[in-house]
């Protein structure tokens, strides 16, 4: 319900009768002030004319007056500036911490809001407001696609800089551990970007030009060597593989000259993976791809169109993993190599929010315009809620339109956050 209020204060969806306070004094909101979501006030800055008087300060909005001092406002002096406090239910008079008493005003959902924020939240198809999204006019509808585009490629950047400065600063591992999470694919994703996180970089970077040593880094720091781990019959397969022994052999020396500890191989998932997906192999292209110094940061931002950041990613396995998806289960030979498709995913999850988040950083133009080109020109993403909106009139010409829809499924539609979507906006105000 309290959603609901601020929901309806921010917009001005507000009764045709005129407003008062509990006092009886006419109240006329100028301005309704900027929403905050932090801690403090929920709107700061407001203008509201109380009796005659203008006031500019902080507005405060609870389901029930009362909440007031359930929430400990009386003792906050950041709640000093509220000009209006504004509830459902008046059922108590605040105080504020220096003692002062500011006016109250009683405010209702209207009927038509709560029925129609009622029947999104119950809605039993994807998406909710598919009726109000084939009606809207074209330029609303561009501009929560833009705006979307614009807050998904914000939240990976966000997601970089936290890299690099877990990194200690080093844009070069941020960006490893980047194109390493995107190398998940979904399934895998936080146990990759977990490996790449935690894997020395600085010793690995000492093996680079001994593909094999590398391999078994990788696989051997990732827990994938860990015959312990294996259930009985992959334990019986891969210890009679002679390429898996010297793997284990080899990663049994660097880690004891590292110092280094594996991660659990139960990080990991393999259930309903296509066998293309499985750890081992996604592995083994990127150690491919490290040895050939073409995941370095420098070699990306060199890139000039993307045809170069294409041919700079291509990768396949090594000699064995051509025959192999597991250890000691051989298969039909296949260089395994990344599907162009599979590298359009690696440009628009880390390259593309790399480039953006480096130039930002380098205060770099042509860096962050040569990211949206890339996004821009890549072709359209393809899964289940992509079509699904699709339906609903939402083109997806290409990489931006797509990132855009998935960026409204998972802030909005999954979280049932209509409230702070513009087409909820639409639809609840019907």
């Amino acid at each position: 319900m309290e959603l609901l209020l601020h929901y309806i204060w921010k917009h001005r969806i507000l009764p045709l009768h005129e407003l008062r306070t509990t006092g009886g004094l006419p109240v006329e909101i100028i301005d309704p002030g900027l929403h905050n979501r932090n801690a403090g006030p929920d709107f700061f800055n407001a203008k509201i004319k109380i009796g005659g008087t203008l006031w500019v300060g902080n507005v405060e909005i609870h389901e029930r007056s009362a909440d007031w001092f359930l929430h400990g406002h009386d003792h906050d002096a950041a709640y000093n500036n509220v000009v209006l406090h504004v509830a459902s239910v008046i059922d108590a008079d605040v105080v504020t911490a220096d003692g002062s008493r500011p006016p109250q005003m009683q405010l209702e959902v209207p009927p038509h809001i709560m029925q129609n924020y009622r029947r999104l939240l119950a809605a039993d198809r994807y998406p909710p407001c598919r009726d109000t999204v084939l009606n809207l006019p074209s330029l609303a509808v561009h501009s929560w696609m833009s705006a979307l585009a614009a807050e998904r490629l914000s939240d990976k950047c966000d997601a970089i800089k936290q890299r690099v400065k877990t990194a200690g600063g080093s844009w070069e591992n941020a960006f490893f551990a980047t194109i390493a999470r995107s190398f998940g694919f979904g399934v895998n994703s936080e146990a990759f970007e977990q490996w790449a996180t935690q894997l020395p970089l600085m010793q690995v970077g000492h093996h680079r030009d001994d593909p094999f040593q590398v391999e078994a880094l990788f696989l051997g720091y990732a827990g994938l060597l860990d015959a312990d781990a294996m259930n009985e019959r992959q334990r019986a397969a891969a210890t009679q593989d002679p390429y898996f022994n010297r793997l284990r052999s080899e990663w049994t020396y660097l880690a004891h000259k590292f110092s280094l500890a594996a991660m659990s191989r139960q990080t990991w998932r393999f259930l309903r993976l296509r066998p293309q997906n499985f750890p081992y192999i996604r592995l083994s292209q990127l150690a491919t791809l490290y040895c050939s110094r073409r995941a370095d940061l420098s070699a990306v931002a060199a890139c000039k169109t993307l045809d170069d950041v294409r041919r700079t990613l291509q990768s396949e396995v090594s000699d064995y993993w051509r025959t192999h998806y597991t250890f000691g289960n051989e298969s039909r030979p296949s260089s395994k190599h990344l599907s162009a498709s599979s590298i359009d995913i690696l440009i628009i999850n880390a390259v593309v929010p790399m480039l953006h988040a480096y130039g930002c950083h380098r205060q770099d133009e042509q860096l962050i315009e040569r990211a949206a080109e890339f996004l821009e020109t890549l072709p359209p993403e393809d899964n289940t809620h992509i079509r699904l909106w699709q339906e609903c009139g939402l083109r997806a010409d290409n990489a931006a339109d797509t990132q855009a829809i998935i960026q409204l499924h998972t802030r909005y539609c999954e979280r049932r956050n209509c409230l702070r979507c513009r087409f909820g906006y639409y639809s609840m105000k019907k």
